[in-house]
């Protein structure tokens, strides 16, 4: 076909060059990868070096995990659900369970834990036989010698800081924002301290209603706090609300 373009045009000589031009491309390639080592690799039984940064599918640090939801909850795939397994110090916990077929390898999960027990990890070889192999459970997501180079840490600077000139305090949605209490909504049901995965939420007597029977209102532990959302999402009456810091 080349050489019908170069009938075509026997005397332009900027055609016959640029027709030509990838011929020469792939003689030199050949004799450069000829004399020297070829840029390809004998895969899969040579490998690529991959950083621990490398966003493959993501890893659980069982130990660490709290069973907050977050990673959940902000997964754009849908692909994370809680499920419920057994843990030899703890009992029944929930834990994250990946649909990694479904996984698009964002890393946000480990972006946005709060206690970094989600991690990226460099294990990009996740083919199976069928689409119930790709799912993994909590304990198919552990990743053996996990380091610090795979924790993915989410820090932002505050627009209040920045306002008084302060640009080297970063910090975390989780350590500043936290649930605010709406207390003529609450109705004293409790269901925010029973879902609390840190045990941040104690109830305290506040008063007495009509009947003589105490009121109690949620009292929230700052310093162990996470700001899972859960106890804003199972609140019957809308009582607690979300306090963000600017």
């Amino acid at each position: 076909m080349a050489l019908r373009y170069m009938d075509k045009y026997p005397k332009n000589v900027a055609l016959r060059g640029w027709i030509l031009k990838p011929f020469f491309t792939t003689f030199k390639n050949m004799i450069k990868t000829t004399i020297r080592r070829p840029v390809t690799i004998m895969y899969p039984y040579e490998k690529e070096w991959i950083p621990d940064n490398y966003r493959g599918r993501p890893g659980l640090v069982f130990e660490k995990c709290v069973g907050c939801g977050i990673c959940e909850r902000i997964c754009p795939t849908t692909c994370i659900d809680l499920v419920e397994v057994e843990d030899e110090a703890l009992g029944t916990v929930k834990r994250p369970r990946v649909n990694v077929g479904r996984c698009m390898m964002c890393g946000y999960c480990a972006e946005y834990c709060p206690v970094d027990a989600m991690t990226v990890t460099p294990d990009f070889e996740i083919a199976g036989y069928t689409r119930e192999d790709l799912i993994y459970d909590p304990y198919q997501l552990k990743w053996e010698n996990t380091t610090v180079g795979m924790e993915v840490h989410l820090e932002e600077h505050l627009p209040s800081n920045l306002a008084k000139g302060i640009n080297d305090q970063p910090t975390s949605f989780s350590k500043v924002d936290r649930p605010k209490l709406i207390g003529e909504k609450c109705i004293s049901c409790s269901r925010c301290a029973k879902v609390c995965p840190v045990d941040a939420i104690e109830m305290i007597v506040v008063g007495e209603n009509a009947k003589g029977k105490p009121i109690k209102h949620p009292k929230i532990d700052d310093s162990k706090c996470l700001f899972c959302e859960q106890c804003i999402d199972i609140c019957p009456k809308d009582a607690l609300e979300i306090n963000e810091v600017l």
